[in-house]
């Protein structure tokens, strides 16, 4: 067998798997969609797969027309992209320190970040924390205490290592400080891995709940996924309003999935020219 042969085996092969790959991931995604769109009736005989059946979208104006869904959908993108902006500064100001050998003391910090990756408080003293700080039922305790991951400042630290240490030089030569260097050179330069961590900090904090479900009351601060949880499992009613009787509880729910993955779908084709290569970039040299 050729050469060429064996590397047109190892395409199709590749090619074969991310298809199939490709069809998991996308196949639920289908399901609910289909289901969000379906009749009562197809949903109640498990008719439904990949394709609505009996088309329609009750669902989705049950949804819509809850002002409270759409408040906390306001709220959620508001509260993450703040999230983000904080969250990439401090990790931003503890990843660049963090590169330079004449830090004293740099060994000892990073072991000590190293350290929280694997041992944690829990709930309780989490939960006391927040509570000890005046945080409960307020915005800042879903932002402040997840504001820095320490995986995600170590590709940062990553990246900035692997940018030419020459730059650096010049700067310092054309009278530059380290906030100068760092704002007008390291940064317009690590747009992949900033773009990345931004990305993956952004979904952290669209998708999680758990801190909302604990530190939040109010609902005026419900995040989108909380109300999604109270849409699945606590009631077919969203906010107590816009009640049908007729409406299938999953096609409910289906739409309310839905109606809160979306919007942070769409930010990943703005961001997907940056990620691959902000990964791959930060994991070359630790």
């Amino acid at each position: 067998m050729s050469h060429l042969s064996k590397n047109r085996i190892v395409d199709y092969t590749a090619a074969f798997v991310i298809l199939l790959t490709v069809i998991v991931c996308l196949v639920p995604f289908l399901y609910i969609l289909s289901q969000s769109l379906s009749s009562n009736r197809a949903i109640i005989s498990q008719a439904v797969t990949v394709y609505p059946i009996d088309f329609n979208i009750e669902a989705y104006k049950v949804v819509f027309g809850d002002a409270g869904m759409l408040y906390a959908l306001f709220y959620t993108v508001i509260l993450t992209v703040v999230f983000v902006l904080l969250a990439l500064t401090v990790t931003i100001l503890a990843a660049y320190p963090l590169t330079k050998k004449r830090l004293k003391g740099r060994n000892a910090l990073l072991l000590i970040m190293l350290f929280t990756m694997y041992f944690s408080g829990g709930l309780i003293p989490d939960y006391l924390n927040v509570k000890s700080l005046s945080l409960l039922d307020t915005p800042w305790a879903l932002i402040l205490p997840g504001m820095m991951s320490v995986y995600y400042m170590i590709i940062l630290k990553s990246f900035f290592q692997n940018l030419p240490d020459s730059l650096e030089e010049a700067a310092h030569l054309d009278g530059c400080g380290e906030l100068q260097i760092l704002l007008k050179i390291v940064l317009p330069l690590s747009k992949p891995a900033l773009a990345t961590v931004s990305l993956l900090y952004a979904v952290f904090r669209w998708n999680y709940f758990q801190d909302a479900l604990f530190y939040i009351t109010d609902q005026q601060f419900y995040t989108i996924q909380l109300k999604l949880y109270n849409v699945i499992n606590i009631s077919q009613q969203m906010s107590g309003e816009n009640v049908n009787v007729n409406l299938p509880s999953e096609a409910l729910k289906a739409a309310s999935i839905m109606f809160g993955t979306v919007p942070i779908l769409l930010v990943y084709p703005w961001l997907q020219k940056y990620f691959v290569s902000g990964i791959m970039i930060g994991a070359v040299k630790g």
